[in-house]
């Protein structure tokens, strides 16, 4: 055999130490974003049946739960809100003491390092379940852009760090840059969700913060599954309206679109690690199919190598003890 010319690649992955040397692609807890579901009322804790170890909180409570964030060393959370009362406009996401404003506020006082991201959508406040405005039981686009701008600017005036629009409405982010500068909030970045496919991994989610559309689906706005191309003019135009972050939503099953992201606009890319992916790993893990820290690192991993600067993860605080093990 020693006459045969061949490379010996597993000279560098004889140890573990040498593999360590040479390995490519890192995953660091300050790449992770954390979601919080924050529900109107007292005394909540409610587990998602759907989504181990994730809970509903109510503001008197959700001080524990993002202690535990600023402990581990997680620098940034996101905020969903679930409001008592829903209406045809969502009146309860711009509304001053709305429970995303509320969180806030109550966060920012009590950790104001922690960098507070609000998502902006109307869906969770509507009791129809859309992102926006319906008439004869379609999603106008324009008018929600004036709905979205209230939010975003209250969410800013709350004290939100940056604001994270998810409706998907054509314009939406040159309406909320718009709206925010012409309210005195230059310097509020927007983490946009520039590239959302309507998928079948939202379930768990919609348990989560009430959100499932009452008729019809969300295909209009939310983009085809099968499309690259479409996603690449959709954070196009989200560049050229003034984002500063580029998400791409669900994170696992397009993995190519957020290489194509990565490659083709000088922004920071963020992966969203979405409810039904970690629903599906949490029940096998939960039987015992996979293990589940090997399957979880893994994956991020993967996410970080197709070209995320970020992932919004429900793993986050899992990842950073098995990271600091």
């Amino acid at each position: 055999m020693s006459t045969i010319d061949f490379r010996r690649h597993r000279r560098l992955r004889r140890t573990e130490g040498i593999r360590n040397m040479v390995r490519e692609t890192h995953l660091h807890k300050e790449d992770l974003i954390y979601p919080i579901f924050v529900k109107e009322g007292t005394n909540i804790k409610n587990e998602i049946a759907s989504m181990p170890g994730i809970y509903q909180w109510s503001l008197d409570l959700v001080e524990q739960e993002v202690k535990e964030v600023v402990d581990l060393g997680i620098p940034s959370i996101i905020l969903f809100g679930i409001p008592h009362e829903k209406d045809e406009c969502g009146t309860s996401a711009y509304a001053e003491d709305g429970i995303v404003q509320q969180a806030t506020r109550l966060v920012k006082e009590k950790f104001p390092h922690l960098t507070v991201i609000a998502d902006t959508c109307l869906c969770q406040f509507t009791d129809h379940g859309h992102c926006g405005v319906i008439e004869d039981g379609q999603v106008l686009n324009d008018p929600t852009l004036e709905l979205l701008v209230k939010t975003a600017v209250s969410q800013a005036k709350a004290g939100a760090d940056i604001i994270a629009p998810s409706n998907m409405m054509d314009g939406f982010v040159a309406a909320i840059r718009h709206g925010l500068d012409d309210a005195g909030y230059h310097d509020i970045p927007i983490m946009s969700y520039a590239v959302k496919f309507a998928s079948s991994f939202y379930g768990p989610f919609r348990d989560a913060a009430h959100s499932s559309p009452q008729f019809g689906d969300r295909k209009t706005y939310q983009m085809d599954p099968a499309n690259r191309l479409d996603a690449l003019r959709e954070a196009q135009s989200d560049v050229e309206e003034g984002a500063d972050f580029l998400i791409v939503k669900p994170a696992l099953s397009y993995l190519d679109i957020m290489r194509d992201v990565k490659d083709r606009f000088p922004l920071p890319v963020v992966a969203y690690n979405v409810s039904g992916e970690y629903s599906m790993i949490k029940a096998a893990a939960q039987n015992g199919w996979v293990d589940e820290k090997g399957i979880v690192l893994e994956k991020l991993v993967s996410m970080k190598r197709a070209g995320a600067d970020l992932i919004l993860t429900y793993f986050a605080k899992d990842v950073v003890k098995w990271l600091e093990q």
